[in-house]
Parts: structure tokens; sequence; C-alpha cells
């Protein structure tokens, strides 16, 4: 009784610092389990709009010579279906499920930033409503989801509906690089005592690749977001072909991140999968290094097959085997895994639940998406069905296969855990059925209509073709799979309310999301467990007992302080303890001033844009001081076996390190593309050589990466000076590249506008600007956080223990130097050694 008693003050204790505010407080939430479940609701609704705009599309191509839509309405809505469903639907609500489970599958009690994920979801909200607000205006983006040049280009898509697009979505993609790093360090670094990574749950592996690819991935797309805009709004050219551009770059780009995308959605789904499957087959998963190897084989195989999207823009020969045959290679990992489910599977005693029927639904459905998968990676078949629909049959098959049913499974299995109910299983059996069976009849006839030449993104069709009765199947089958979705919608709202009470570990599970209680804390566990092996809960019987008694790392709470482990990254040896952000507003001011500038450059405000982009300066400035601590942090007790942990304040390699060595990461391959651009244009575009060069004094790029040098230099020799204690010399070389910074800033402004007349009149100059603008902007950035720095050394945040901010601000310049070098050989050099 005694035991029990402590326990519930324990919680009570745990839940008053890990709560949030009633009210309007929930604002300032930043709890993962509040921001995952946000996440998640945000991405359904967002999904039943762009099902609702799929019923309109089937509606208009169910009989030929339909005028039920027009074609302006036809073009926005189906650009409104695809990019609701890719960037608004999919991502999001595999980072509502990611941010939910990880720190409960990790032993954790939140993730690495939890202001960073809150602020991330405020980002895809605000985004999102954009792009959503436009559609139902009217005003929607009408050039498809893929956003092709010239179409969308401003000759051929005048106003703001193109910029719309450009712009909202550059602002959800902020969201989801934040979410990537976020992922990443969670999982290096927050994981529960003891967790090796050879002993990390398979989701933990799933999601570290999946949110590395999101990091390499996406910049190529905000990259190719950004040059479009500037196109569209200042006339640089970069997909001009009649001044030196080409629209095939936007193509490169796009499906740079497009093709890994579609293993981004998959992964994930895999992960629930590899999650499930265990408990429901009642054997442990078999072959795990397999698929761990599998798992990174398939993301780095990714990155090899954009161009698997190309084949018909006149690629050479020898391009066009290599990537065909990448195509084809990713099949192998992927069927790696598959056959390690079915492995399990028959090994052992596997309980048909509603989420098995579900996860049955994936095998049948994915690996028929495979299998046309490398149907289309032969490059005579791929010409034969290029932009037909039975690539829009394919790329439902594989990403409603792999991504739908696994979370349509992972929402019936994992709802006792949200809620601390269980639905009955009856009403998601029919739901099952009805979406199987529509799906099937919607997406299995485009195979057919496909190959007798249906295109792709028409309005409308003539009567004769053979396309008449197939596509009025595949609309009947579209409502049929809608009324399927939503009775799946009604189960989960019936049962969360009404459902009867479930039991603690209803699939007795081996993970340690089912060590708790349910439905979930916020705090997740009474004390962080220490595990001796993989599938914790199996080996050790009594865990979740132990954990509740507190008998494991930091069971009670101290100073209101909230705290969580951090280990090393391939051990899973304790390594200091976490002080979490409690509830803050920062996020969603962050969120809104973000929203003012995106807002202000979409209605072509710029100087109410450059408010918005200082008073974001403003908010992030005060986020970052809210961190940190004037007094070196000391061992506490953080077990009661006697362990000491030092607090993470200003520890060289405090999460913050990690955040911004994985931000520079993302901002790298930004980087890369830029250049692979400015070198594609070079070598391929038409119209070059430009009629003039870049003409300009040596003292101007001199200046720009010299005072980038002399940055790095002088932050790195503040950071010497700072972990030897010498306080005046960090003060100086901070001095030094605070000026280093902001002179090489006012050179890279300067160099396009002295060295050339117009910025506008070939590909050429606006690269140059391009190049010029991404390096003034670094070393304005630089500038800013030396000068940050010094004010913290002043007020005392820094010492030779608190040294995070000195090796930040040295990072980053080591960063922008190297980045200077290379743009200045890009400008000065490469043109001239390049062939025409």
């Amino acid at each position: 009784m005694k035991s029990e008693t402590e326990a519930v003050e324990r919680h009570a204790r745990l839940s008053k610092v890990f709560g949030t505010p009633p009210g309007l407080g929930q604002l300032s939430a930043v709890n993962h389990t509040t921001v995952g479940l946000r996440f998640i609701v945000a991405s359904l609704f967002f999904f039943v709009v762009a099902g609702i705009l799929s019923m309109l599309i089937r509606a208009q191509l169910a009989t030929a010579t339909n005028d039920f839509i027009g074609p302006d309405i036809y073009n926005q809505i189906f650009t409104a279906h695809g990019t609701l469903m890719m960037f608004l639907f999919a991502i999001p609500l595999i980072e509502g499920f990611t941010l939910y489970l990880l720190p409960k599958l990790l032993g954790s009690r939140d993730l690495a930033f939890p202001r960073l994920s809150a602020y991330g979801f405020w980002c895809y909200l605000f985004g999102g409503s954009i792009v959503l607000l436009a559609v139902l205006l009217g005003h929607g983006p009408d050039s498809g989801w893929f956003m092709y040049t010239p179409l969308s280009s401003e000759p051929y898509s005048p106003g703001i509906r193109s910029d719309i697009w450009l712009l909202g979505i550059t602002f959800v993609e902020i969201s989801a690089i934040s979410i990537g790093v976020e992922i990443v360090v969670t999982i290096l670094k927050v994981r529960t005592a003891g967790m090796k990574l050879i002993w990390m749950p398979l989701f933990g592996w799933y999601l570290l690749v999946t949110a590395f690819m999101i990091i390499a991935g996406f910049p190529p797309l905000i990259l190719g977001s950004i040059l479009l805009e500037l196109e569209r709004a200042f006339g640089l050219p970069f997909f001009d072909p009649a001044r030196g551009g080409d629209s095939i770059l936007w193509q490169h780009l796009f499906w740079l991140f497009g093709h890994p995308e579609v293993y981004i959605i998959f992964l994930p789904g895999a992960a629930l999968i590899s999650t499930m499957v265990p408990p429901l087959a009642r054997h442990p998963i078999i072959g795990y290094t397999m698929i761990v190897a599998a798992i990174v084989a398939t993301g780095v195989i990714s990155f090899g097959l954009w161009v698997h999207h190309m084949y018909t823009v006149g690629i050479p020969h020898l391009g066009l085997a290599f990537f065909s045959a990448a195509s084809m290679l990713v099949a192998v990992p992927t069927g790696v895994q598959f056959f390690a489910w079915i492995a399990t599977l028959f090994a052992g005693r596997p309980a048909m639940k509603l989420p098995m029927l579900y996860l049955f639904g994936f095998l049948i459905v994915f690996v028929m998406g495979g299998l046309t998968g490398v149907m289309v990676a032969l490059v005579p078949f791929d010409w034969q069905v290029h932009d037909t629909h039975f690539v829009v049959a394919h790329m439902h098959y594989v990403l409603v296969g792999g991504l739908v049913f696994p979370m349509l499974a992972a929402a019936y299995y994992w709802l006792p855990h949200v809620s601390g109910r269980a639905p009955s299983g009856k009403l998601g059996v029919y739901a099952f059925w009805f979406i199987f069976i529509g799906f099937n009849l919607t997406f299995f006839i485009m195979h057919l209509t496909g190959l007798r030449g249906m295109p792709r993104r028409v309005y409308t069709y003539e009567a004769g073709l053979g396309w008449d009765i197939p596509n009025l199947v595949s609309s009947v089958g579209g409502f049929i799979l809608s009324i399927g979705f939503a009775m799946f919608l009604m189960d989960m709202l019936i049962y969360w309310r009404l459902g009867r009470l479930s039991p603690r570990n209803p699939w007795k599970a081996d993970t340690l999301d089912w060590a708790m209680p349910i439905p979930s804390p916020t705090y997740n566990f009474g004390s962080q467990p220490e595990i001796t092996g993989p599938n914790p809960l199996w080996n050790q019987p009594d865990l979740g007992r132990e954990i509740a008694a507190g008998k494991h790392y930091l069971g009670e709470v101290r100073n209101g302080w909230r705290e969580t482990l951090a280990v090393d990254v391939v051990s899973g040896r304790p390594h200091y303890i976490i002080l979490l952000p409690g509830p803050t507003y920062l996020p969603l001011i962050a969120g809104l001033t973000t929203a003012i500038f995106f807002a202000s450059f979409l209605l072509k405000v710029y100087w109410m844009a450059a408010v918005g982009a200082g008073l974001s300066l403003c908010v992030y400035l005060a986020w970052a001081w809210a961190n940190g601590a004037k007094t070196d942090p000391v061992p506490v007790a953080a077990s009661p076996k006697g362990d000491l942990l030092p607090t993470h304040t200003g520890l060289p390699q405090a999460p913050g390190w990690w955040g911004l060595v994985f931000t520079l990461v993302a901002d790298a391959h930004l980087f890369a593309s830029l250049i692979f651009g400015f070198i594609y244009l070079k070598t391929i575009a038409p119209n070059w050589p430009p009629p003039f060069v870049l003409e300009v004094s040596p003292l101007l790029p001199a200046l720009a990466i010299g005072g980038c040098l002399v940055g790095y230099l002088g932050a790195r020799a503040a950071r010497l000076a700072n972990e030897a204690g010498r306080e005046g010399m960090r003060a100086i070389g901070l001095v030094v590249s605070y000026f280093g910074g902001f002179a090489a800033a006012a050179a890279f402004v300067a160099i396009p506008w002295v060295g050339l007349e117009d910025l506008t009149a070939h590909a050429y100059a606006a690269g140059i600007a391009a190049l010029a603008g991404y390096g003034a902007l670094h070393a304005l950035v630089g500038g800013i956080i030396s000068a940050f720095v010094a004010t913290r050394c002043a007020w005392g945040y820094v010492s030779p223990v608190r040294s995070l901010e000195t090796r930040i601000a040295s990072l980053w310049w080591g960063y922008t130097a190297v980045a200077a070098v290379i743009i200045g050989i890009a400008m000065f050099i490469v043109p001239a050694v390049l062939p025409s």
C-alpha cells in the first residue's frame, strides 16, 4: 500500500512539472505527446479535405465530355489534391506519429528540442493554411503539385497562384527540416540508460534514416522554390531558356526531393510494421541486423533514383542505364524487409486482431505497387506509360500501400495507448473491406486506362476511346473508398470516448511504450528504465512495476526541473541530464512572425516582409537567450544507486551543438544543390556563354572570402581562449569575427551589383547573385552569432566549462568559411574551366 501511495504522489509531482496550463495556456504546449497528437489531427483534417477534392476529380472523370467541373477549377482541385496529400498529410502524419511514439519507445521523457517541434507544428499549420485558404477562395495553385516550369513561370501562370504554392510549401518545409533535426538528435542522444544502438527498437533505426533523408532531401526542393519565386518576383531567369536558364533544372531539383520522398513515406510505415509484427506474431523480429542494413541501403540508394521520373527529357543513354539499374536495385532491400516480416509471422503464432488485417492489406497493396515500380524502372516500358494513368495507379499503390494501410493498423494498435480505450473491431473490419475493395477498384483499373493511353492531368476526354467504362468503375471505387475512410474515422471517434477500457499492455508487446500507464501521462515514465537487452518488457517482466516505483533513473522531481537522460551515442551509457524547457509561447510567436514574412512576400509587400524577418530574428534571439545558466553544472544524483550526472547547461556537446551540426548538414545540401544548379546551367542550358562576364576588382572577392576566414579564425580563437580561461582574448576574438562577418556580407552583396549591369539579363548573372546572396546571408548570421555570444559572455553565461556557445560560433563560422571559398571558386574559376 505504501509503494502504491508513493507511486501516486510521484505521478502527481511529475504531472505538475510536465503539464501544460489550461485554456489559452494550451497554446504554449511543448510536450511531445501534445505536439505529436496535434500533428496527427491537423494532418487528418488535410487528408479529409484532399479526399473530398479527389471525389470531385473522380466525379468529373466518371464519364466522357463531362462538364461537371471546368478546366480552371479542375486544375486547382487536381493541384490541391496532390499538394495536400504529399506535403500536408503524408509527411506531417509521419511526423506526428514519430513525435508521439519516439520518446516512449526510447524510454525518454521528451524530445531533444521540445520548443523546436512545437515551432515546427506552427509552421506546418500556418503554411498549410495559406495553401488551403487560397484553394477555398478560388485562387489556388493550378500548375500541378509538381509545379513544372514553364507552366508555373510568370508568363504562363500570372498572378499569385504559383507564388502561393512556392511560399506556402516552403513555409511547411521549415517544419519538416525542424522535425528532421529533432528526430536525429533525439535518437542519437536522448535514449534511456543501457539502450545501445544495437538494442534500439527498429522504429528508431527506420526514423533515424528517414530523418537523415528529410535533412538531405528537402533542401533541393526548398532551393528550387526559392529560385522560382525569385524568378517570378524579380525576374532572375533561372528557368527561362531564352535568357540562359533551363526548365529541366526545376525537374532535377524537384525529383532530388521527390523520389527520396517516396521512401521517406515508406520507411516510417515499415517502422510501424516492424514494431507491430513481433507482438502480434508473439515472436521476436527475425533478421534484426539484416533489416537495419536494408533500411540504410534503402536510404542511400533512394538518392540515386531521381532521374527515374525524367526518362523522357533527353537524358543520355548511359545515364538512363544507370538510373534504371538503381531503380531496380532498390527493390532488394525492400524485399529483405518483407521476407523478415513474413518469416516472423511464420515463426510465431499470429493473433488475428484488427491491426493484423490492415497489415495484410499493406502486404498485398504495396507488393503490387512495387511490381509496377520495377516495370516503370525499365526505360522502354516507361517511355510508353510515362504521363499516363498507369503511373497514377503505381504511385497510389506505393504511397497508399506504404503509408496509409500501416497507419490505419497503427491507429488501432496504439488507440488504447492514447485514449485508454479499445475499439470493438466490428466497424473497423467493415471499414477495412470498404477501403481495400474501394482502393483496388479505383486504382487497379487505372493501370488499364493508362495502358490504353489515357494521359494524366486531363479534365475531360472524348467518348469512344475505350476509357469510359474503366473510368466509371474507378469513380465508383473512389466513392466506396471514401465511405471506408469515413467509417474508420467514425470508429475512432466513437471508441475514443465510448470504447471499453483497455488493459495496460493489450498486445503483450515488448517495447517500452507499453511500460507506462494508459492513456500516456505527460512525463511518460515514473523513472527512466535501465534496460539490459533488446525486447525489454519480455526480458525484464517486472520492469513496468520498477519504473512506477521510481527504482530507475530520475525517479524524483527536484527544483521543478523537467529532466531526461542523455546517453552515449553507441553504448547507451548515461552521459548527462537534459533540463527540458517548460511551456512557452515563443514557438507560437516565432511561427506568427515567420508567417508575417511569408504572407508579406506573397502579397509583394516587401518592406513588411523585412519587418517579419526582423521580428523573427528577435524572437529567435530571445529563444536562445532563455537557455543556459550562470553557474557551472555540478553532478547531481540520477538514480537510487547513487549515479551522479551533470546537467547539460553549457556542456560542450549538449543537444544544441548536435542540433547545429545536423542543421548545417541540411544547409550543406541546399548549398550543394545551388552549386549543382549553377554548373548544370553552365554545361547544359541553352544560350551559353552569356554575352557578358563578371568584372569586378579583386578587392571585393578577397574581402568576401577573407572576411569569412577572419570570422572563423576569430571565433576559433575565442573558443580556445574561453577553454583556457582568457576572457580578454575571448572578447577580442568575438569582436574580430563580428566585424569580419559584416565586412564579408557587404562584399558579397556588392559583387554582383558592381560586376554585373543587369541581374535579370541572363541566368549567369542570376546564378552569381544567388551564390553571393548565400554567402552574404551566412556571413551576416555569423556576425549576429558572434555579437550574441559576446553579449552572453558579458552577462556571465559562458565559462571554460560552459563553452557550448563559443563552440557553436566556431562551428558556424567554420562552415561559412568553407562555403565562401567554394563560392569564390564557383564564381571565378568554374565559368572559365568548364566548356560552354
